[in-house]
């Protein structure tokens, strides 16, 4: 028998505080805090931000820095895209609260305070935050920083093809092709002609002439899926050891891959020098891997004259080695050497499990595929936040066998399905039934496995 559940006429004007109800201790947001006491994460990130808030005491106190990460570690986590999503699920959430140690009768900040802070705090902070917890890992295992791995991925900027103007004459994009077509001695109020007029015009949708008024920074290129729109290009450098990633940042939308490459394996080498505290010019990486977009001879020959060994396929099946000269055709037949090894097959097998994986977790589950910021300042910070989250995820893994919401909630489903298999069957069927039985306990007998259930 059930009772319906009614609201009260009068509801109570005072409550008191210890009867009001509060959120599971065992849920994913109390791991996470859990995970960031054991390193300090608060403590650091105040002494790196006191510098950028003004000591006086004039004025209205402001937003704690360590409030302001962790509402965009929810995002991250539960694929919040916008500051106003993050900001509405924060305010909603009790659990969160309890995270962000806010009260039911505080407020929570508003998203307008995201802007604000993040353009208090400077870019130096942001990589300093991310070198953070790059230490977290090493404490823990999960950096080693000898066999790296780089790519880049899209990020579809917050600026639309429509907006396009001309740098030279300041024109929209089909006033222009319109002035264009009628010096062909088209009629420009036929739409399909100056449609095909525009189709097989040479040189259209160039970066040199066109910009977008709200967002310069954005570039016209092509998103995931292959269409046209303006674009930024994210790139990881990746430990493919262990998974975590040692160098994060967002290059503009027009810029070869290849372009800088051994300047970018150089400072996550840095990163990975100040995570351990060791000196900055120490090497420890022995070997690059990527794919066919950053072959660059020039590049490989850098890398390799610091005794770096390249593993990235030649794009060019039938390079004429005979036209090199003797230093590129050195680069060039080491790199063919790397690639046909079998540590080289195996390194190259790792770059596609755990690059695509960051991208996958960042991009697509962590709400950064389509930007809503504007400006490459900004999306460089949110997204080297996102990477530093990514290795934070990873440190959670390996403590307590879940780095996201949903891999908590389907190792609960998995457990619970497994149990009751367990109970219900009497004997075992099959010998798969036995060792499925023996995996169960093996699970169970794990302490963080025990405490995410």
């Amino acid at each position: 028998m059930f009772t319906e559940k009614k609201k009260a006429e009068q509801p109570e004007f005072w409550i008191a505080a210890d009867q009001v109800v509060s959120p599971a201790q065992s849920g994913f947001y109390a791991k996470l805090e859990e995970t960031l006491e054991s390193f300090g994460f608060a403590a650091k990130v105040r002494e790196l931000c006191a510098p950028a808030y003004d000591k006086s005491g004039v004025g209205r106190p402001g937003i704690d820095p360590v409030v302001y990460l962790k509402m965009i570690m929810v995002g991250f986590f539960e694929d919040l895209p916008s500051e106003r999503a993050i900001a509405a699920r924060c305010a909603d959430s009790m659990s969160i609260r309890t995270f962000l140690k806010y009260e039911l009768h505080e407020k929570t900040p508003e998203h307008s305070s995201f802007t604000v802070i993040r353009q208090r705090l400077g870019l130096e902070i942001y990589e300093r935050i991310f070198t953070l917890t790059l230490q977290a890992l090493r404490e823990h295992g999960l950096l080693r920083g000898k066999n790296l791995g780089i790519d880049a991925s899209v990020i579809e900027a917050n600026a639309s093809l429509r907006a396009l103007v001309n740098r030279n004459t300041e024109e929209q994009y089909w006033d222009y092709v319109k002035r264009l077509a009628a010096e062909q001695g088209i009629d420009p109020e036929d739409t399909a002609a100056v449609r095909k007029f525009d189709r097989h015009r040479p040189g259209k949708g160039s970066n040199q002439e066109w910009v977008n008024p709200h967002d310069p920074d954005a570039k016209i290129g092509r998103t995931k899926d292959g269409a046209t729109d303006m674009i930024y290009k994210p790139e990881a450098v990746v430990d493919l050891d262990t998974g975590a990633i040692v160098q994060a940042h967002v290059q503009l939308g027009d810029e070869a891959d290849h372009k800088e490459m051994a300047g970018k394996v150089l400072e996550a080498q840095q990163n990975i020098n100040r995570a351990s505290g060791e000196k900055l010019d120490t090497l420890t990486v022995q070997s690059l891997t990527s794919d066919k977009g950053y072959y660059a001879v020039s590049e490989m020959q850098v890398l390799q004259g610091e005794g770096i060994r390249t593993v990235i396929a030649d794009p060019i099946d039938n390079r004429r080695l005979d036209k090199l000269e003797p230093a590129h055709k050195k680069a060039v037949q080491a790199a063919r050497r790397s690639v046909k090894s079998k540590s080289g097959k195996a390194l190259l097998r790792r770059r596609g499990m755990h690059i695509e994986r960051s991208f996958a977790h960042i991009l697509d589950c962590g709400g950064m595929r389509r930007a809503t910021l504007r400006g490459w300042e900004n999306l460089n910070k949110r997204y080297k936040l996102a990477a530093a989250f990514y290795n934070l995820s990873q440190l959670m893994r390996k403590l307590f066998g879940f780095g996201t919401p949903k891999q908590l909630a389907a190792l609960g489903r998995q457990l619970f399905l497994q149990l009751t298999w367990f109970l219900v069957l009497p004997e075992p069927m099959a010998q798969g039934i036995s060792s499925t039985r023996s995996l169960i306990r093996k699970t169970l007998r794990q302490p963080g496995r025990v405490a995410a259930s």
